[in-house]
């Protein structure tokens, strides 16, 4: 195999430096790019039986576009990029109440945000990393022994390796962060909604646009990209108690959304129906994950796994492209594992705290709790759709650029 040349930054040594990297999702083949573009002898471990593909979009802006341009990845994801038109709102009824660019609610950047299937990020983000990064599909971390000079781990495979470092990127519910720092509930901060997503045949004549029914404290949401694929159906409610004896169960999953949407009106029939018959249904609540700090000896964590923003900031994965690109960099830029995860933490983490601070903002407008707020939002909505602004768009655009960048090469 040729081994391509890439620059390392000055004062780094990382060649006999075994990196671990727990998820093959988007912070984990981020962080892997970049590790092996400075030398570092990279292996990624996946419980999937390969990259995910497919799923809905997601949006890249702010300085994630810079990251993703410093990879190389611009001409694939502008290929890829989905350039969803309008945002469309309706009442309990079903009657129309505003249409939006997409940008006037998420306070993007019109023309210069990136909106891909997270399928695509992921094939964007693992391609170039064929034949120069090991993968281990169909495998998962199944116990890890920090001994201060090394990290041995045992796989579920039963197999047993030794790396110099390993990286949590497994995401919200991570795997690792469980095995190094515990159970997930004294890190882990309910939103108060819980939401099912999945996909059905779109018989509703939407073409790359979103459609958004609302009552208090409930959404239901359809999310179209081209006309002759599937759309994607959200449910979404407010749930004051996590649903805890329905998230291995299925049936329960379906019941108890079905309850939560009995109305006949707007497509909320074809809805439920969908969610009952769906194959990928994907049931969760609506959280996020606040630590004190992202790494413990040799283990770090990064992306959803240190400080997920939760769906309702639309940053998970802007937020989680720019975690890896700095960790990466602090590591090769420093010897000492624990200089750089402190760096990196700096860093990051005023970044990662104000996006997460989006998602109560961002709830009000997607999920408005009470009568109050639906109305203001209602009202808000009609005044974009005349040319206006939604209010908090300029501090949302702040929050996705809140970072000064470095450069390590």
């Amino acid at each position: 195999m040729t081994t391509l040349s890439h620059p390392t930054p000055p004062g780094s040594s990382p060649t006999a430096r075994r990196v671990l990297v727990s998820g093959a999702s988007i912070a984990g083949p981020a962080l892997a790019y970049w590790l092996d573009r400075y030398g570092f002898d990279v292996t990624v471990v996946e419980k999937a039986p390969t990259v995910r593909g497919g799923g809905y979009a997601i949006d890249i802006r702010g300085v994630a576009r810079e990251v993703a341009a410093r990879m190389g990845m611009m001409p694939a994801l502008r290929a890829a990029h989905v350039n969803s038109r309008r945002l469309s709102f309706v009442d309990a009824a079903g009657e129309p109440v505003g249409s939006v660019q997409p940008e006037q609610v998420t306070g993007g950047s019109a023309g210069l945000d990136l909106e891909v299937r997270r399928g695509d990020l992921a094939t964007a983000l693992t391609a170039p990393l064929e034949g120069r990064v090991e993968f281990v599909f169909n495998d998962s971390i199944a116990t890890l022994d920090d001994d201060g000079d090394a990290v041995h781990v045992e796989f579920d495979s039963g197999t047993l390796r030794t790396f110099d470092l390993v990286i949590g990127a497994d995401g919200l519910h991570s795997n690792t962060r469980r095995l190094v720092f515990g159970p997930e509930e004294p890190f882990h901060r309910y939103l108060g909604h819980v939401f099912a997503g999945f996909t059905l045949p779109n018989e509703f004549g939407l073409v790359r646009e979103a459609a958004v029914w609302s009552e208090p404290g409930r959404s239901a949401a359809l999310y179209a990209h081209e006309p002759d694929e599937d759309l994607h159906g959200f449910l979404i409610f407010r749930n004051e108690d996590v649903p805890f004896t329905a998230f291995r169960n299925p049936e329960a999953q379906r019941a108890l959304v079905r309850e939560r949407f009995p109305e006949r009106s707007w497509h909320l029939p074809r809805m439920v129906e969908g969610m009952e018959k769906a194959d990928d249904l994907f049931f969760d609540i609506v959280s996020q994950i606040h630590m004190n700090t992202w790494s413990h000896g040799r283990v770090a964590l990064v992306g959803d796994a240190a400080h997920a923003t939760s769906f309702l900031s639309g940053q998970g994965s802007s937020v989680s492209l720019v975690g890896a690109y700095v960790l990466a960099g602090e590591l090769a830029r420093h010897s000492d594992h624990e200089v750089a995860f402190a760096a990196y933490e700096r860093l990051v983490r005023p970044f990662a705290e104000r996006n997460q601070a989006l998602a109560t903002s961002g709830g009000t407008v997607l999920i408005p709790g009470t009568r109050q707020e639906l109305d203001a939002r209602n009202a808000m909505l009609r005044e974009a759709a005349a040319g206006g602004g939604m209010e908090g768009g300029g501090a949302t655009h702040a929050a996705h650029s809140a970072i000064d960048l470095p450069r390590y090469e």
